[in-house]
């Protein structure tokens, strides 16, 4: 029979803001971030322990080019001396260990080994690696992975909580408030290994911003490091005369108070992070397809229209739809599930469950 999976229901830049944990079973216990450095990987994490209510140290790992060559699957290198007296990976062991991205993989597995049952150890991202490389393996649904340890959400997991909005929501930075609704944001990445930002992608964009805009609605136009240059110099030619912020990558990063006082969205299809971001607000969301596309981003689409979050961009676009959906908070119900099992172990072996504050 082939393995079943954990699928939790209704599901797919951290701040200091104080946000109160949805669970209060692991508040104040200890957990450590495995890095590889990406700041992606670091904001998955955090968004989790964030639910969690857990005091996080990031432990940001450098290994050999040997280790490199051989992750996810060799060892930490000997040289590192994990478990070591005053060493980077030493006790006492966290609750809570989590991880992401090839690099980490093989000081997750060390740690599992080392600390026993008394870390409860979580891999986000497939590992390529056999289940038994940590104790719970959250994986996005569009991803094949399954297992009896794998648990599946529609979104990835970030910070952008129900709590998180709600605050931020309540004070709307100036150059926002003086924006007429309503506001689109306007989220870009740019060109990967799925899709091709082209010149013809970027008039179809820009076209399509610039009807929104002579139909009364002001932009909020956010692009990533990925987007190429000539790609937002379209969408700034054809939205001059809109009301707008356009962020150029200088000063504070207005991107979370987009996020928060939206009306709607148009997100470019290959960011899943974007428009996991966005489908937390339960606000309208328009898909714009660059060219290319690949499976996994098509089942992942399917999933966000499927949900009722989005819909496609249209190349001739007046007024925004208005539409709802269940906001989607899978760092919410990935730290549900992490809290269900640590339940089961405490109670099957609270002698090897530590006590807050470890």
């Amino acid at each position: 029979m082939a393995p079943m999976s954990r699928q939790i229901p209704g599901h797919g830049a951290m701040t200091d803001l104080p946000i109160t944990p949805r669970h209060p079973t692991l508040q104040g216990r200890t957990a450590w971030i495995i890095s590889d450095g990406k700041a992606g990987h670091e904001v998955q994490c955090l968004g989790v322990a964030q639910a969690l209510g857990l005091v996080c140290e990031v432990k940001r790992v450098a290994p050999s080019a040997l280790a490199r060559l051989t992750s996810p699957w060799g060892p930490v290198s000997a040289s590192e001396r994990f478990g070591a007296a005053n060493g980077a990976f030493a006790p006492p062991w966290p609750a809570i260990a989590f991880a992401a991205g090839r690099l980490t993989i093989p000081y997750i597995r060390a740690l599992k080994r080392q600390a026993g049952l008394a870390t409860f150890t979580v891999i986000l991202l497939d590992p390529k690696t056999r289940s038994n490389s940590a104790d719970l393996i959250w994986v996005p649904a569009h991803d094949r992975r399954r297992g009896a340890n794998v648990v599946t959400t529609l979104t990835s997991p970030h910070g952008f909580t129900h709590a998180r909005l709600e605050q931020l929501r309540a004070a709307v930075p100036p150059d926002i408030a003086a924006l007429p609704a309503p506001r689109i944001a306007v989220l870009i990445g740019g060109p990967s290994g799925a899709y091709q930002f082209t010149d013809a992608d970027a008039g179809r964009l820009s076209q399509a911003l610039a009807q929104f805009a002579r139909h009364g609605s002001s932009l909020m136009i956010s692009p990533s490091r990925r987007t190429p240059p000539e790609f937002l110099a379209a969408i700034d030619a054809a939205t001059s005369n809109a009301t707008r912020i356009l962020y150029r990558g200088d000063g504070e990063n207005p991107y979370a108070g987009f996020l928060a006082h939206a009306d709607a969205f148009v997100v470019t299809a290959d960011s899943v992070n974007m428009a996991g971001e966005a489908a937390a607000t339960g606000k309208p969301i328009y898909i714009f397809e660059p060219s290319g596309g690949a499976s996994k981003f098509a089942r992942f689409h399917q999933g966000l229209r499927d949900h009722g979050a989005t819909r496609p961009l249209p190349d001739t676009v007046q007024e925004i739809e208005p539409w709802t959906y269940p906001p989607l908070d899978s760092a919410a119900a990935i730290a549900d599930e992490i809290t269900r099992r640590w339940r089961i172990r405490a109670e099957l072996l609270p002698g090897l469950v530590l006590p807050p504050g470890h």
